[in-house]
C-alpha cells in the first residue's frame, strides 16, 4: 500500500513540475505578447507590394492565435526558421508553426501521462527512479519526435526534387527554344510534369503565380531557391538571374545548363557505379569468403583428427 501511494505521489509531483514549468514559460512571455500584437497590427496595416495577392498568410482560427500569442518568443529567428524548415518539408499552411508546436507539447505531455496511465493498471507497475526515467524519457521522445518527421521530410523532398528537376530543365529548354517566354514556359511546364513529377511541378506554378501577381522575376526566383534548398535549383536561379540581368539569350544559356546537368547526372551514376565493387566486397568478406576456406581446410582437418590425433594419445599412454 505505501508503494501505491509513494508511486502516486511521484506521479503528482512530476505532473505538477510539468505544468508549473509550462505556467511559468507562459508568465515570462506574456509581457512580449502585446508589443508582439501591436507589431504585427502595424505590419498588417503597412502596405506591401505582394501581400494578399496570392494568399492568406495569417491565421483567423481563435484557438490556433491563443497558442501562437502564447507560445511566441522574443526572438523571431526561431520562428522564421521554423516557418523555412516547413516550407522546405513541403508544409505551407499558416498555421503549420503552431501545429507543430502543439504537436510538440501534446507528444511531451501526452506520452508520460500515457505512460503513468498504465502503469496504475499494470499488473507489475514500475516503482521509483525507473518510473521517472521512462516518463521523462517519453517526455523527451515527444519533442525530438516532430524535428526528426519534419527533417526526413525535408530530406526526401530534397531527395525527389533533385530527381525530378532535370527532366523539366529539358522540357523548359524545347519551351523556351521554341518561342515560349520563361513566365509561359513554367506554365507549361508544370501543366506537363504534373503527375510524373509533381513538386517540381508546385514549384514552377507557384513562381509563375508570383510573377502573374507582379513580383519581380529574381525575388521569384530567390524564393524558390531558398523553399527547395536544392543546389541545382540554386544554381539555375543564380543562372537566370544573371542572364536577365546581362540580357543573354535565356534558351542557349538553359540549353547549356542543360547538357552540364545531363553531364553531371552521367558523373553521379558513374560515380554510384564505382562504388559497387567497395560494396560487394563487405558481404564477400564476410559471408562467401570464410565458407570457402572451411570447404578448402576440412579435409585436411578431418584427415588430422584421424591420424594425428590417435598417434599424439599412443605417446601420451
Amino acid at each position: 500500500m505505501s508503494n501505491t501511494i509513494t508511486a502516486l505521489l511521484i506521479q503528482l509531483i512530476t505532473f505538477a513540475a510539468v505544468v508549473v514549468a509550462s505556467m511559468s514559460l507562459i508568465g515570462r512571455v506574456v509581457t512580449q505578447i502585446e508589443v508582439r500584437r501591436r507589431l504585427h497590427e502595424q505590419v498588417k496595416a503597412r502596405p506591401t507590394a505582394s501581400a494578399g495577392l496570392l494568399k492568406t498568410g495569417g491565421v483567423t482560427n481563435p484557438i490556433l492565435l491563443w497558442v501562437q500569442r502564447s507560445t511566441a518568443t522574443p526572438d523571431s529567428k526561431d520562428e522564421q526558421q521554423l516557418r523555412r524548415d516547413l516550407s522546405r518539408a513541403g508544409i505551407e499552411h499558416p498555421a503549420g508553426p503552431i501545429l507543430y508546436v502543439i504537436a510538440r507539447f501534446a507528444l511531451a505531455i501526452g506520452l508520460p501521462l500515457a505512460f503513468l496511465a498504465l502503469q496504475q493498471v499494470s499488473s507489475k507497475p514500475m516503482t521509483g527512479l525507473p518510473l521517472i526515467a521512462g516518463a521523462l524519457a517519453l517526455c523527451g521522445l515527444g519533442l525530438i519526435a516532430p524535428k526528426a518527421v519534419v527533417d526526413n521530410r525535408i530530406n526526401a523532398r530534397k531527395a525527389q526534387l533533385e530527381q525530378e528537376f532535370p527532366d523539366a530543365l529539358d522540357l523548359m529548354v524545347v519551351c523556351v527554344e521554341a518561342g515560349l517566354g520563361l513566365e509561359a514556359a513554367l506554365v507549361r511546364v508544370g501543366r506537363e510534369v504534373a503527375e510524373s513529377h509533381p513538386r517540381i511541378c508546385e514549384e514552377f506554378e507557384r513562381v509563375a503565380q508570383e510573377l502573374a501577381a507582379g513580383r519581380g522575376r529574381a525575388d521569384a526566383l530567390r524564393a524558390m531557391a531558398e523553399r527547395t534548398d536544392v543546389d541545382p535549383v540554386k544554381s539555375f536561379v543564380a543562372l537566370l538571374i544573371q542572364t536577365d540581368t546581362l540580357g543573354a539569350s535565356i534558351g542557349q544559356t538553359l540549353r547549356t545548363y542543360s547538357n552540364e546537368m545531363r553531364d553531371h547526372r552521367y558523373l553521379r551514376a558513374e560515380e554510384k557505379a564505382m562504388r559497387v565493387p567497395v560494396l560487394m566486397t563487405i558481404p564477400l568478406v564476410a559471408c562467401i569468403l570464410p565458407v570457402i576456406v572451411t570447404a578448402l581446410m576440412l579435409p585436411a582437418i578431418i584427415d588430422m583428427v584421424r591420424n594425428l590425433l590417435p598417434a599424439l594419445a599412443g605417446q601420451g599412454h
